[in-house]
């Protein structure tokens, strides 16, 4: 009998499952036996020649120079293991999701260039679209989903990106992730999908036409609420101009970062089905609940955007919001009750987080362009964490009904 394949042997000949993925991929036996790539905390590295040097400084051959510019092996595994699970080419890690999201649109927009941005995003996204772009020469057209029938014409010709999220913070809002991509690319300009919320575990956007992935690390890949960071996944030769920013920039990742994500990323399946469990059963109840007028969750039969979600999703989130009956006072009233929710920004960690979109992700925006976007002052936004889901229910439910 034969000797079974070995593990690298598997690696070249079969495609290994997510989980696997998320543990191994980029992980590589050092020379002391480290089962996984150590922390160089190194800010440049030695070489033992000129022209070794010279060899990696102009391409020749692979190797670490300067962590600043990602030539750093902990950078370099954590980019190869976000690479296989987004199913993408190349990965580059950032600082922070903005600074991936700002470097992508400086490497693929010029003065004078065009971006479509569809549906409701993160405030800082909007911020740097409606603000700060501008400023260089590039402009945004904002659609909202229900004017999505209006892509087509919203696409220039110097339009080069369109970009979006999906599901959408805070409205979790459906995007057909194909479809636009294949009306993008008629027209010539790229699609970069923020995948944040959904994960690689729940949807892929490379594989349903997508050319660029962004992440916000700090959320579900970081998974326990200390590390800040960003990523951008695809193929090599769009990833390639974005490089130059991100170094210049100096919007690199440090490799304790790098290597805390590795580790969160060997947990990540086992995270997000966890809580996409629990956020499915607190979105039925709190459906149910008198007090509440509305739930947003892709899972719910009765949520606008469930037969696309179930089309392109495998799985539904951690991330939902509800309104509370009344005004904004009532909302404030359930979550300050609240006692295992901590009222906080940010999401995706193991602890679950509540938070008023108006308050905090949204706060920015003017309450006349909050309410044009269905974002209200009742609005709740949860983000479900690992703890039981009953226990996490009757928080909720005690919050609900002490506060009339």
């Amino acid at each position: 009998m034969s000797e079974p394949p070995s593990r690298r042997d598997h690696w070249k000949t079969g495609k290994p499952g997510l989980s696997t993925r998320c543990i191994h991929a980029g992980d590589h036996l050092d020379e002391r036996g480290g089962i996984h790539t150590p922390l160089y905390n190194h800010s440049t590295f030695a070489f033992r020649s000129t022209q070794d040097l010279l060899d990696v400084v102009e391409g020749r051959a692979k190797g670490n120079l300067y962590t600043r510019y990602g030539l750093n092996p902990t950078i370099r595994s954590v980019e190869e293991k976000l690479a296989s699970i987004e199913g993408g080419e190349q990965a580059w890690v950032f600082g922070s999701g903005m600074a991936a999201e700002s470097a992508t649109l400086l490497a693929h927009c010029k003065s004078g260039d065009h971006v479509v941005c569809i549906g409701d995003v993160y405030g800082g996204t909007y911020d740097l679209l409606a603000t700060n772009l501008p400023n260089l020469g590039i402009s945004t057209t904002f659609l909202l989903g229900s004017e999505l029938g209006r892509l087509d014409d919203a696409l220039k010709q110097n339009t080069r990106i369109v970009f979006f999220e999906t599901p959408t913070n805070p409205s979790m809002e459906i995007f057909d992730i194909a479809a636009i991509a294949a009306a993008a690319r008629r027209r010539g300009a790229l699609t970069v999908v923020d995948n944040t919320f959904a994960t690689p575990v729940n949807q892929n956007p490379l594989a349903l036409g997508a050319d660029l992935v962004i992440h916000s690390t700090t959320k579900y890949l970081g998974g326990h609420s200390d590390l800040t960071g960003g990523a951008v996944i695809g193929a090599a030769k769009l990833l390639e101009p974005i490089s130059a920013w991100r170094k210049n920039l100096g919007q690199m990742m440090a490799p304790e970062v790098a290597f805390l994500l590795a580790r969160s990323l060997r947990s990540l399946v086992v995270r997000v089905r966890a809580q996409n469990a629990s956020a499915a059963l607190l979105a039925e109840r709190l459906a149910r609940h008198p007090r509440v007028g509305k739930v947003n969750y892709p899972g719910l039969t009765g949520f606008p955007g469930h037969a696309l979600a179930k089309s392109q999703m495998s799985g539904f989130g951690g991330m939902l919001s509800f309104v509370v009956n009344g005004d904004m006072k009532a909302a404030v009233a359930v979550v300050d009750r609240l006692k295992l929710f901590s009222i906080a920004p940010s999401l995706g960690g193991v602890e679950s987080l509540v938070t008023q979109p108006v308050t905090t992700t949204h706060h920015g925006l003017t309450p006349e362009e909050r309410a044009r976007r269905g974002i209200v002052d009742g609005m709740v936004r949860l983000s479900v964490g690992l703890e039981e889901a009953e226990d996490l229910w009757a928080d909720l439910e005690q919050a609900l009904d002490t506060s009339r």
